[in-house]
């Protein structure tokens, strides 16, 4: 459905992106993930005719977005993370407006704004100004406008700022039901919004492609590496050092305790297997400190991302 080959962007002489290439097959849900100014909206807004690449290219369904802009815009809903909206029209107007933009056939246009107003639980609002609703509110206007012309493919930026948590899981829910016939690129900074609804994630970071694979792929990591918890009434400093100091153990860093309870702190640390694990438990015991806790940890979607960020700002200075 996508297919991006090593796409480049330059704003005068900054390098906003760096041949960046990936792929996303039909039916997917992906997530496009990255750090602040990484490349991620540039990228979206080339591939949806926006913005010009400045080397490059990518094809949505088979259509050049140089050669083909009208026909790659046909296919694709575009939400981007600011809707741009007009705030003196009432929302059935406004929808009304998209859909003959979009050339929706007038014989289903009403149709398709009763579906997409139902869709983003906008019943209670259809007959307000945008300008008066919450931001809320404005951001399901927005996925309703690129819902409206029953796209084969879905760009989402941020669709879920400004939503309560209820709302969030709405959105979750639909984004997930959406996935069953249609193709879905999302870009969000909530990384369990990714973990929930997303088949794989690509990373992009400094304008390049970081990594990408299937979320649980990702989380595994290699085989050989596991990660633990350990929980312990000890001194931060001395706790690390000692961690730090026994063979096998990798990575180690400080990580929000479970327990409120004084003086008490927790590390995440990484390692070949059990026996080195054991061998932390037996220090903290050994020096008279309190164990708590240890136990095998899975890795999360944003362990992952802390890690390839962080690697990539070390390389960097």
């Amino acid at each position: 459905m996508i297919s991006v080959s090593k796409l480049t962007k330059y704003y005068a002489d900054n390098l906003a992106l760096d041949e960046v290439s990936f792929e996303v097959e039909a039916g997917e849900i992906v997530g496009f993930l990255g750090p602040n100014g990484a490349g991620k909206s540039t990228t979206m807004k080339i591939i949806t005719c926006f913005l010009p690449p400045s080397g490059g290219t990518a094809t949505i369904a088979g259509h050049d977005i140089i050669d083909e802009p009208l026909a790659v815009r046909r296919r694709i809903g575009y939400m981007p993370e600011n809707v741009p909206l007009y705030k003196e029209m009432r929302v059935n107007e406004y929808l009304h407006l998209r859909g003959k933009l979009k050339d929706v056939p007038r014989s289903e246009r009403r149709t398709r704004i009763d579906e997409v107003i139902d869709r983003c639980w906008l019943k209670d609002v259809a007959r307000q100004t945008v300008g008066t609703l919450s931001k809320g509110y404005r951001q399901r206007v927005g996925l309703a406008d690129a819902l409206i012309g029953d796209p084969e493919l879905l760009i989402l930026d941020e669709p879920t700022i400004g939503l309560d948590p209820s709302q969030v899981r709405q959105v979750r829910s639909l984004i997930h039901d959406l996935g069953s016939d249609r193709t879905v690129l999302l870009s969000t900074h909530i990384l369990g919004e990714v973990e929930m609804v997303c088949d794989r994630v690509v990373i992009i970071n400094n304008g390049r492609i970081a990594v990408q694979g299937s979320v649980d792929g990702l989380r595994a990591g290699a085989a050989e590496r596991v990660e633990y918890y350990i929980e312990a009434k000890a001194p931060a400093n001395d706790l690390e050092k000692v961690l730090g100091s026994i063979e096998g153990i990798e990575n180690v860093r400080s990580h929000a305790t479970h327990r409120q309870e004084a003086g008490v702190v927790a590390f995440v640390f990484t390692t070949g297997g059990s026996a080195a694990a054991e061998a932390a438990a037996s220090h903290v015991v050994q020096s008279g400190w309190g164990l708590r806790e240890l136990r095998r940890r899975q890795r999360t979607l944003e362990d992952v991302f802390v890690e390839i960020v962080g690697r990539d700002y070390e390389a960097a200075v």
